[in-house]
């Protein structure tokens, strides 16, 4: 399965979710269930609510906001998946062991 399936797949993206709530400033969802959207799907709705909370102001740094937004639950939910095995982490993610422990440190995960 390639990533890209695996995303497509996916049936659990609440992270995300929160993720693009601290995003855009909005209070957190009252729904409770899964959110069964494609990856895509849910980044693209979730940079829809932030600009419409920008009501027309400028933002600048946006690249860099969304991919630590989106980086830190990525790398915590990959984690998790591997029982804190860094090593296979790295593989799945496609990563040098270093850069992980890096990335890790730099978002408090480790």
């Amino acid at each position: 399965m390639t990533s890209r399936q695996a995303i497509d797949q996916t049936s659990s993206i609440t992270t995300l979710d929160a993720a693009s709530n601290e995003l855009n400033g909005l209070a957190p969802s009252t729904t409770t269930g899964q959110d069964d959207r494609p990856l895509r799907e849910a980044v693209f709705s979730a940079m829809r609510r932030y600009f419409d909370h920008l009501d027309g102001g400028t933002v600048t740094d946006l690249h860099a906001m969304v991919m630590a937004e989106v980086e830190a639950p990525l790398l915590s939910s990959v984690l998790e998946y591997t029982h804190g095995n860094q090593t296979r982490a790295a593989e799945m993610l496609g990563l040098n062991r270093g850069t992980l422990r890096k990335k890790l440190k730099h978002y408090n995960l480790i």
